[in-house]
């Protein structure tokens, strides 16, 4: 988390407080706390680590929480594509084709659901772009319904380059979606009742954006794989 320059409400609530003073007796002290921050300013910074680990003590916590709460949702949704389906260790990523931050861990997903078998990876259609990235999602979903390549489509999307209308119409047609497929009442309503849940269920974890991993308990927001293979290895050390 960055460094902030300016101190924490509370923190400033104190402060303001302790100098202000409240009568002539309490002034020389006033005085003594005005004149050690001055001389040690470093306590101002080392109050202010101390409050921003204590809140992300406290986030990550309530994470483990509402994890544990939506596990089934999380790792064993029917309309997900999973890849490696015997493996022991869950690995869920929310993600957005069009994110910059998700095409950059791409090809280390690709590799770690290659690389390891005991790995089920989760793929959760996650569109927070706009109208553009929810037709690639929707069909994503039609590639799955219709028991197409996902991971194919899935490298085929995150590879391009812009990823825009034009680019999706011509990568679902190399995977036998068209556009009427695209356009059928039904798989419409299943997409966006999918996209919908998923929007709900990452609000309720906390994801603040793409890409997110959950394994286990943990949660590694954004494209920190090296946290992502540090949680499997530490699921590894409870199987």
């Amino acid at each position: 988390m960055p460094v902030t320059h300016k101190l924490p409400a509370a923190i400033a609530g104190v402060l303001a407080l302790a100098l202000a003073g409240c009568s002539k007796a309490d002034q020389t002290f006033d005085e003594r706390v005005h004149a050690y921050i001055l001389a040690h300013p470093e306590v101002i910074q080392e109050a202010i680590d101390k409050l921003q680990q204590k809140q992300e003590a406290e986030a990550a916590s309530q994470a483990k929480l509402a994890i544990a709460k939506n596990r089934q949702a999380i790792e064993h949704d029917p309309r997900d594509f999973v890849a490696n389906p015997n493996g022991k260790i869950t690995v869920t990523e929310f993600y957005d084709y069009r994110c910059p931050h998700c095409v950059n861990a791409a090809p280390a997903v690709e590799s770690l659901i290659k690389d390891n078998p005991d790995v089920r990876f989760v793929f959760k259609e996650f569109p927070i772009f706009g109208a553009t990235s929810e037709k690639a999602a929707a069909g994503a979903i039609a590639v799955k319904r219709a028991g197409g390549d996902y991971v194919g489509l899935y490298h085929d999307f995150m590879g391009a380059r812009p990823l825009d209308d034009a680019a999706i119409d011509r990568i679902l047609a190399a995977h036998g979606v068209t556009a009427a497929t695209l356009q059928d009442a039904t798989l419409k309503t299943e997409a966006a009742t999918q996209l919908a849940d998923v929007r709900r269920l990452a609000i309720g974890v906390g994801i603040e954006g793409t890409p997110a991993f959950i394994i286990g308990d943990t949660m590694v927001p954004g494209e920190d794989m090296d946290a992502v293979r540090a949680a499997i290895k530490a699921q590894r050390g409870h199987s």
